[in-house]
């Protein structure tokens, strides 16, 4: 304990009447010191850093001088809460303590406020607890360390009854329990004893119309999702060089038969004269020449251009044919799954993919699976199987159609390939008993096959329950946190 701390007997004697200096209890007589950051203004301007601090004084770092005796007003400026509060007091030098490196001067309180005081007495006592001087703490009207006075006659509040537990809660407790127990020994049978295949997906026949000839695609305005009816149009290639041998052998054939009905005419007006008849039948071959002929002869290139007339209707037909062929129309009431776009007139060659349609009548809609051939034994028609969509509340019972080594004939959509091409597969397909939209075509399933079908029913039912429950809390768990962080936003 420093003599800082404890005040010399004249001092008493000197302040034993001030109003101002307030004694402390006996068990608070000896003052105690407690080093703490602080600074603390000498006089009217000096600010000194404090080095420690007591009920009855402080020291400080400074190499001022000091009249010996003489008090002089001093400020104690504290950290609380982030916030420097300063105290008034008036103190007076001791003496000079230290080694001669931090040299320092002790003071001792000489006028002191009683709220000050207690203030100081707050931070001390929070210092020497180890708290956080805080603005809270020195409001409070009791701290840590200070002993609270015994509440005489005072009255023990009447010890209330304990509530009983209701029954229902207990008989709650355990059938939450008992659902628990039922949905993991579900998922545990579900995942163990029914036979799940590779890969599952929703599939639909497939049909891919491939670009009839060469030439520039007409914009039908069809797109991936569109419903197309049968017969409809769906694609038209504009052949540029079949449209102008169409036009040359349309012109070819007006031209013979103009030539034909005017020879015919000339050789009825002539008689026995003879006529001028046209040297050849196909006037892009060069330049068209006359000559005159007797009508016998006449006659006979009447035929002659009757059977180029002939020849050219028969090419204008096959023109036509093509032409049309170079329209397709839809061979199903079926949804374009993918379609070649004719923006600015795209450009195909005969046998290009230009569309693909996916059938989704009459029940044409159903799920593929990939078993292992280890487990294919196992299944056989028509067994029953339960089909799970992603974020489905039930599983969709079904029925196995077929069973094959390989791929049906006719292809299907909505299967990867890369999945086709897994070694010690076999493809399983599944007619549900639920049509599924003809959105889900690609979408990839859950599927589990059944043995015993009570048994596997009431598992598979109680695994989709317990799903449902968890992803609908699961919901609720994000929509609330979302909330909670668009709130703190």
């Amino acid at each position: 304990m420093s003599d800082h701390d404890r005040p010399s007997h004249d001092s008493f004697d000197d302040h034993r009447g001030a109003d101002q200096l307030r004694h402390e209890r006996r068990d608070e007589r000896h003052y105690v010191r407690v080093e703490m950051p602080f600074n603390v203004r000498l006089g009217d301007d000096r600010v000194a850093k404090g080095h420690d601090l007591s009920m009855g004084g402080f020291s400080a770092y400074t190499s001022m001088q000091f009249e010996p005796g003489r008090e002089i007003p001093v400020a104690l400026m504290l950290d609380a809460s982030d916030v420097e509060m300063s105290l008034s007091a008036r103190a007076r030098p001791l003496r000079e303590v230290g080694d001669g490196r931090h040299q320092r001067m002790a003071f001792e309180f000489t006028d002191l406020q009683p709220r000050q005081r207690e203030i100081l007495r707050r931070v001390i006592r929070a210092q020497m607890s180890g708290r956080h001087v805080s603005l809270e703490g020195l409001v409070e009207s009791h701290d840590a360390q200070t002993p609270r006075k015994r509440q005489g006659n005072t009255a023990k509040p009447a010890t209330k009854p304990k509530r009983r537990v209701p029954l229902f809660r207990y008989t709650a407790l355990l059938l939450a329990a008992g659902v628990l127990i039922a949905v993991v020994g579900a998922t545990v049978y579900r995942n163990v004893f029914l036979i799940e295949p590779n890969f599952a997906a929703v599939t639909a026949p497939r049909t891919d119309i491939m670009a009839p000839g060469a030439g520039q695609l007409k914009d039908l305005q069809l797109k991936a999702g569109d419903k197309v009816k049968r017969d409809q149009p769906l694609i038209q290639v504009n052949d540029a060089e079949l449209q102008n041998n169409l036009l040359l052998a349309e012109a070819s054939f007006d031209y013979n038969k103009r030539l034909i009905d005017n020879l015919q005419k000339s050789i009825d007006d002539s008689g026995s004269n003879k006529v001028s008849v046209a040297t050849s039948s196909n006037p892009s071959k060069g330049e068209m020449g006359y000559e005159t002929l007797s009508p016998e002869i006449a006659k006979t290139r009447v035929e002659q251009f009757q059977t180029a007339r002939d020849y050219e209707s028969s090419r204008i037909d096959a023109y036509k044919s093509r032409v049309a062929a170079n329209t397709i129309y839809s061979p199903c009431n079926c949804e374009v799954a993918w379609a070649l776009s004719a923006a600015g007139g795209t450009y195909v060659n005969q046998g290009d993919r230009v569309m693909t349609l996916v059938s989704t009548e009459n029940n044409d809609v159903m799920v593929e699976a990939l078993v292992h051939m280890s487990d294919i034994g196992q299944i056989d028609n028509h067994q029953k199987a339960y089909i799970s969509l992603p974020n489905a509340s039930e599983p969709i019972p079904a029925r196995v159609r077929s069973v094959a080594l390989d791929v049906e004939r006719q292809p299907r959509a909505g299967f990867p390939d890369w999945v086709r091409q897994q070694q010690n597969v076999a493809s399983v397909l599944l007619v549900p008993e639920k049509p599924l939209p003809a959105g889900a075509v690609g979408t990839p399933v859950d599927v589990r096959f059944t043995e015993a079908p009570m048994l596997d029913t009431a598992a598979e039912w109680t695994y989709q329950a317990g799903r449902a429950v968890y992803q609908g809390v699961q919901s609720l768990w994000g929509s609330a946190s979302d909330k909670l962080q668009s709130a703190m936003n």
